[in-house]
């Protein structure tokens, strides 16, 4: 059974092993001579030019340009074929679906947005999904069948046991019964589903400032409250996938909300999520608040707060930040997090300023004392995240010269 595919030690794996390390080498690093490639991975010159070969014969390296400005003659460089795989992502709101579609280097090359305003939504969310995958596709000049993969981020989570969404009442459409396997004839393509924090929790991991952190909780503000929560590395979703959907909350300080599922919020929602904001406001004074959906209005506000040196804007400013850092204390005290990534627009508005107000809150309220973070990925992190998720199975799958 020699050269079976999968077996330790042949040559066939130590080959794929090598391939793999040069392919990542020149994701990380961008275009690299053969000389290059053999030093970070410690190959021999001729062994450095047999995997290039075998990999450009593949389809998956591209000889491009020389080396220039140096001793010597040019040398040839190589990079990864972007066009050996693509993968796409859609971020899905109430109102709205973003999609993207990367290549494999991760190079956003088309992207679409398709409005879905109103609790009855005018087509079924297949045809939603299918219309929002088809408009980024043909943005990068590709046809569906293309696609190597999809990750389709939503609020809420899909019950392992059971395949229904839940804890995302407010998203009309997505409940109805034998949805994924509709999905599933609809799409030709691997279909995988997140939730949209942890899809964030997931482009700050690989992109932002989690990077190198394997213990760490995304706190996410926006639309609605909640968190990602990332352990030994791993995103921990739970036994239905709700783990992180710290909007249903108790918490001191907000009305003690029962039937949560019904109701689409809980505690800590009422008391520091987005629509608490605007509310805030009003009580203390503030004029001249934005009109929009209260997502935008909040982010406004918290901008505007965090830059103005008047009374009731620092009073919204340290009572929001004291409102978040009572929930936290009870997230910090059960998981001892490094490190806590604040994202979503109704907390990085805030910036610096917020973050600085809700560390020295939380350092009062809980025992251990994580570092907080304001997140660096800005753009649309569940987008960005759904595409990080779909590309990394992709290039596990391409990448693999072993077969």
């Amino acid at each position: 059974m020699a050269g079976t595919a999968g077996t330790p030690g042949t040559p066939r794996v130590l080959r794929a092993m090598n391939d793999r390390a040069a392919l990542d080498l020149l994701l990380e690093h961008g275009p690299l001579s053969r000389t290059r490639i053999g030093k970070l991975t410690g190959l021999s010159k001729p062994t450095a030019s047999q995997l290039l070969a075998r990999l450009e014969a593949a389809g998956l390296v591209l000889a491009t340009g020389t080396t220039e400005g140096r001793p010597g003659p040019n040398a040839q460089l190589y990079e990864v074929n972007p066009a050996a795989a693509y993968a796409a992502g859609l971020d899905v709101t109430p109102e709205r679906i973003i999609a993207a579609v990367a290549d494999i280097t991760g190079r956003t090359v088309g992207s679409y947005e398709l409005a879905t305003p109103g609790r009855r939504p005018a087509h079924p969310v297949v045809r939603q999904v299918t219309d929002a995958l088809d408009g980024a596709v043909k943005a990068a000049g590709l046809a569906r069948a293309d696609v190597h993969r999809l990750v389709i981020g939503t609020p809420g989570a899909f019950d392992p046991n059971t395949g229904r969404l839940r804890y995302a009442s407010h998203l009309p459409g997505w409940h109805a019964p034998n949805l994924l396997d509709d999905l599933a004839a609809a799409l030709p393509v691997p279909v995988e589903y997140e939730n949209d924090v942890n899809l964030a929790a997931v482009a700050e991991q690989r992109l932002g400032a989690a990077r190198g952190h394997e213990d760490f909780v995304l706190l996410w503000n926006e639309g609605g409250l909640g968190a990602a929560l990332v352990l030994g590395g791993r995103l921990h979703r739970g036994w239905t996938g709700g783990a992180g959907e710290v909007g249903f909350l108790p918490v001191p300080g907000a009305p003690l909300v029962r039937q949560v599922t019904k109701a689409n919020s809980g505690g800590y929602q009422e008391l520091a999520g987005s629509q608490a904001i605007p509310q805030l406001a009003r009580s203390l004074g503030i004029e001249d608040i934005p009109s929009g959906p209260y997502a935008e209005t909040a982010a406004a506000l918290v901008a505007r707060a965090a830059g103005s040196d008047d009374e009731p804007h620092r009073q919204l400013l340290q009572t929001y930040a004291t409102r978040l850092a009572t929930g936290l204390a009870s997230l910090v005290s059960v998981l001892d997090p490094e490190l806590v990534v604040l994202s979503g627009s109704s907390l990085t508005s805030g910036g610096e300023v917020l973050r600085a107000l809700v560390q020295a809150e939380l350092e009062e309220l809980a025992a251990s004392r994580p570092r907080l973070v304001v997140g660096d990925v800005r753009e649309h992190p569940v987008l960005r995240g759904a595409l990080e998720s779909a590309l990394a199975a992709t290039r596990d799958e391409v990448f693999d010269t072993s077969r």
